[in-house]
């Protein structure tokens, strides 16, 4: 393939199933931008390190068939932390499950900033 994309790969009875991790994140940034007190995505600082880049601020991968996601956002000023951070493991979970039909074994949040917008 030309891009340079990474994707989320099962192997099934009658072939393998290949999810781009630019559609986890664009489930991820749907699923999220209603959530009040999320500030913004942010960028994984590990990039830096890797040279791996995340789309929007989001990884994904697929473990032992269940999906891990690490999302990296900023808070808005004024909002509990925890109950944000919560509050996007219960969304982005229940979406990325429904439309990918992986389970999700775990949300990863990591807050990088507060928002003062």
């Amino acid at each position: 393939m030309a891009e340079n994309r990474e994707y989320l790969t099962q192997m099934e009875e009658n072939g393998s199933i290949n999810i781009s991790e630019e559609v986890i994140a664009s489930i991820v940034t749907d699923a999220i931008k209603e959530i009040e007190g999320v500030g913004g995505m942010g960028q994984n600082v590990s990039e830096q390190f890797t040279g791996k880049k995340s789309a929007r601020g989001v990884r994904a991968e697929l473990q032992d068939g269940a999906v891990v996601v690490d999302i990296y956002l900023m808070v808005r000023y004024g909002f509990a932390i925890p109950e944000v951070a919560k509050k996007v493991q219960d969304c982005v979970g229940g979406a990325v499950g429904g439309m990918t039909g992986y389970p999700v074994r775990a949300v990863n949040v990591h807050v990088g900033g507060i928002s003062f917008n």
